[in-house]
């Protein structure tokens, strides 16, 4: 199983995320820019962020043998900060970068007037520079959140097809659909979605457009949950190159739309290749001895 998870919020795992994913078939991902936890203080911190977020994760996601690709925005949770809103000014630097497939997360928290204005800049910035989006839709007033953010982006004259719409579930899934935007999920243990009503979802709209996510943040998460999605595929009935589709196929073709995916194959996790491959800046993430990840695939470290 070859997995492109689409939304995995790596700043936040460990390196033993990184060779549990890779032993499970992971072998590219998009981190979406987020928030940290607690408030950004200035503009800053934001910029030391992206700066890692193109630099230092993208050499980590690389040791192990995983292609790190990401995406940039102010995050509606903090669009609503007057110390965070100027950081818009310094956003078109970065979305010029490698390895930068889309403008996100953007979109909608609290529903309030100065997320429409910083959510309507950043599809203003996403058409300038040509680049797909990743909008987050509220965890509370879901349905309505949604249907607002469909307005916003067709008022933005941005085409559907290049439009994620992400943290779906049943109440907002026909909506999306039906807009002809793609279709994103996040499968948590607790929250949002999880394996068996994914499968349920795609048995009844199929495969076409529909993303399966991790997100993976610093709450209770687990990396893994791609891979967990498409065992719960197979044992419903869905073949291998439906699983592909999803886990592999469908984020290809969202992010390719940026034409900055970089997919060729990277030296597995403690391959002497990525011994050898040096450090970013001074610093390297491989200490000590590293098992072969299909020794660790056999043995049950794939989940």
């Amino acid at each position: 199983m070859r997995i492109f998870d689409p939304h995995i919020h790596m700043t936040s795992r460990t390196t033993d995320d990184y060779e549990a994913m890779y032993a499970a078939g992971v072998r590219a991902l998009v981190e979406p820019a987020f928030w940290l936890g607690q408030p950004r203080t200035s503009v800053a911190s934001f910029t030391d962020y992206f700066d890692a977020l193109i630099g230092w994760e993208r050499f980590r996601a690389a040791q192990f043998g995983i292609r790190h690709h990401c995406t940039i925005a102010l995050n509606p949770k903090e669009a609503n900060d007057p110390r965070c809103v100027d950081v818009l000014d310094v956003l078109p630097r970065y979305l010029a970068k490698d390895g930068v497939v889309a403008v996100g997360e953007v979109g909608y928290d609290s529903m309030t007037p100065e997320e429409d204005r910083v959510f309507a800049r950043q599809l203003e910035l996403a058409r300038e520079h040509e680049l797909p989006v990743m909008v987050h839709t509220p965890h509370r007033d879901k349905a309505k959140g949604t249907r607002r953010t469909l307005d916003v982006v067709a008022e933005s004259g941005i085409p559907a097809r290049r439009v994620l719409v992400d943290h779906l579930n049943e109440v907002t899934i026909e909506a999306v659909a039906d807009a002809g935007c793609w279709m994103g999920f996040s499968i948590y243990p607790d929250t949002k979605m999880d394996e068996r009503r994914m499968v349920a979802l795609l048995q009844r709209y199929g495969t076409e457009r529909i993303l399966v996510n991790s997100a993976a943040d610093w709450g209770r998460s687990d990396p893994l949950k791609t891979y967990k999605t498409g065992r719960a595929m197979l044992d419903a009935g869905f073949s291998s190159g439906q699983v592909q589709t999803v886990l592999w196929d469908n984020p290809v073709e969202f992010y390719g739309q940026s034409g900055r995916l970089e997919l060729s194959e990277l030296p597995g996790f403690g391959t002497e290749e990525n011994t050898a491959t040096g450090t970013f800046e001074g610093n390297s993430v491989l200490r000590g001895a590293r098992p072969d990840p299909a020794t660790a695939a056999e043995s049950g470290g794939a989940g």
